[in-house]
């Protein structure tokens, strides 16, 4: 099935971020150290299972994943960014698979996965697109899935960064009517390549509901 076309405004504004050769604040070139720590507590699971980048960038949390047996997809709007991804699997004669596709309908990816890693989209999202891309994890994870999100937090300043996302606002999105149970929301860093360095972020863990 052909992925439907993405909303062009904000592919546009990725896409510009890495026109040229140009490297986003928040591409660090490797993995996040928040992801290397769910992945060596276990979180996403015994190798061979399936996992969802969603906003994958140019496809460090991926490779690690694809690194450590897992069988990994990863989408971004960002054309650029894919390409960048793709260009670092082969290299490496990685697995991980990479596609143009809209996070907002993950169910035209024709496919579940057990679990899906979710590293700086869900803070770049509008309010009215909240509430689908909760349902639309919903429909690519299968029952008893889970999900992992790393977003930008209101303990950081107002000014700095995208929107301030608060822990009220995780609950309120990824609620049991919308098929997820939030099991916790802890305190994170996010690193950036921002001249303010490292900042405050949320880590949510959910799991899918029937």
């Amino acid at each position: 099935m052909p992925s439907p076309a993405p909303d062009p405004r904000p592919s546009r504004w990725f896409d510009t971020a890495y026109a040229d050769g140009g490297t986003p604040t928040w591409d660090l070139g490797r993995p996040q150290a928040a992801v290397r720590r769910l992945l060596d507590a276990g979180w996403f699971g015994p190798p061979g299972l399936a996992i969802l980048d969603a906003g994958c960038g140019t496809g460090e949390h991926a490779l690690l994943l694809a690194r450590h047996g897992h069988r990994v997809v990863g989408v971004d709007l960002a054309a650029e960014a894919i390409a960048r991804a793709t260009a670092k699997a082969e290299a490496q004669g990685s697995e991980a698979s990479f596609l143009v596709h809209n996070a907002l309908d993950l169910a035209g990816l024709g496919r579940t996965f057990d679990g899906v890693l979710d590293v700086g989209l869900f803070h770049t999202l509008a309010d009215d697109d909240r509430p689908r891309y909760a349902a639309s994890l919903a429909a690519a994870i299968r029952a008893g899935g889970r999900a992992a999100v790393l977003c930008w937090s209101d303990r950081n300043p107002f000014g700095v960064g995208p929107r301030r996302v608060t822990r009220r606002e995780l609950r309120g999105v990824f609620r049991v009517a919308a098929g997820w149970r939030v099991e916790e929301i802890a305190a994170e860093t996010l690193e950036t390549r921002l001249q303010a360095g490292n900042v405050a972020a949320w880590l949510a863990r959910l799991s899918r509901v029937a």
